[in-house]
């Protein structure tokens, strides 16, 4: 198998903030892997506070030889050769697998939503993000969220009840709410909470450190609003520690390398009896075509990088009533790759 790659700088409409940052751009890895004349797309989004980068994705690279595996793919194996090249490193090995499901689904004449066993009929509404923000320019992102049917806000600093009051002013469509580790005070935090939920808010992601085990928990023993885990858990070896923590994961194939262990990990939740959130990084068409064939699978859905974005480089995915519409394609079913992309 031949593994080609291009560096690309994914541009955000505009500047995101969450409860610990600022951006303005996103650095991908787009993956390429030819398979006896099959070829499979796959895409690395390094966001900064996930430690990856051009230069650690190009020398895990140089490392990979995929020749010994052959068709339909034996992912679980594929994994674990990932895994023992370098610990770490999601987002590229996401890359991979997006890329090898593609080409599974190719060689299968199937759509990865049928592979992995997704009913179309219960694909979930996905959210429009708004990071955190001005009043002024908050009311400006709403404009952009013109299609969709729920909205996920950021929060986590001191402005929280401000900037729901601002999206209140303006809609009253359901809301996530993501506060990124961003609160510190348990009783500050369900007073909060019973707040947000009197304002629709449906689900609460990472209220607390990830590392506040006793924090979330009794968080969420308390909460009105279903609360989940996101920074805390990145691979499906982190969730058995979550029971009795959250109520629910959010599951983004740029932690879990890839769609495989995604797959598996939302399983495995609801063994658990925990509810499912599957979302994204900031990434293009690639990534978030891979995370929509499971998504009917969740009970919510955060995949609007494409349209945080203004250089996604395939054509976006088909959108109606706030829901991704798959085609029938094998594979991915991603469009609008150019000749040029990987020269």
């Amino acid at each position: 198998m031949k593994i080609s790659c291009k560096q690309f700088e994914l541009e955000l409409k505009h500047p995101f903030s969450i409860s610990k940052f600022t951006r303005t751009s996103t650095p991908l890895m787009l993956l390429k892997i030819n398979y006896e004349g099959v070829t499979g797309y796959g895409e690395a989004s390094m966001v900064p506070y996930m430690g990856e980068s051009y230069e650690t994705a190009t020398a895990f690279l140089k490392q990979v030889d995929l020749s010994p595996f052959k068709a339909p793919f034996n992912f679980e194996e594929i994994i674990a050769y990932l895994d023992s090249i370098a610990v770490g490193q999601p987002a590229i090995k996401a890359a991979i697998d997006i890329a090898l499901n593609d080409i599974n689904g190719k060689i299968l004449n199937q759509p990865c939503y049928q592979i992995y066993g997704a009913d179309l009929s219960k694909m979930p509404v996905t959210s429009y993000t708004i990071g955190i923000d001005t009043p002024e320019v908050i009311r400006e992102k709403l404009k952009d969220a013109a299609g969709f049917k729920v909205i996920k806000v950021k929060l986590g600093r001191d402005n929280d009840r401000e900037i729901i009051e601002t999206i209140r002013s303006m809609t009253d469509v359901p809301l996530y709410v993501d506060a990124n580790q961003g609160w510190s005070d348990r009783i500050k935090a369900i007073d909060l909470i019973y707040w947000l939920h009197n304002q629709g808010v449906v689900l609460i992601e990472q209220p607390m450190d990830k590392t506040d085990f006793d924090g979330n928990a009794w968080l969420t023993e308390r909460s009105p609003i279903p609360l989940l885990a996101d920074e805390a858990v990145q691979r499906l070896a982190d969730m058995d520690k979550l029971k009795g923590a959250y109520h629910g994961i959010n599951v983004k194939l740029m932690k879990s390398c890839g769609m495989y262990e995604g797959h598996q990990m939302i399983l495995k939740a609801r063994s658990f009896g925990m509810n499912v959130l599957i979302g994204c990084m900031s990434e293009t068409s690639c990534a978030t075509l891979a995370a929509a064939a499971l998504a009917p699978l969740c009970n919510w859905a955060d995949l609007d990088g494409p349209w945080l974005t203004t250089n996604n480089p395939f054509t976006d995915p088909e959108f109606v009533d706030g829901k991704y519409v798959l085609n029938n394609q094998p594979g991915l079913g991603l469009e609008g790759v150019t000749s040029d992309l990987f020269l």
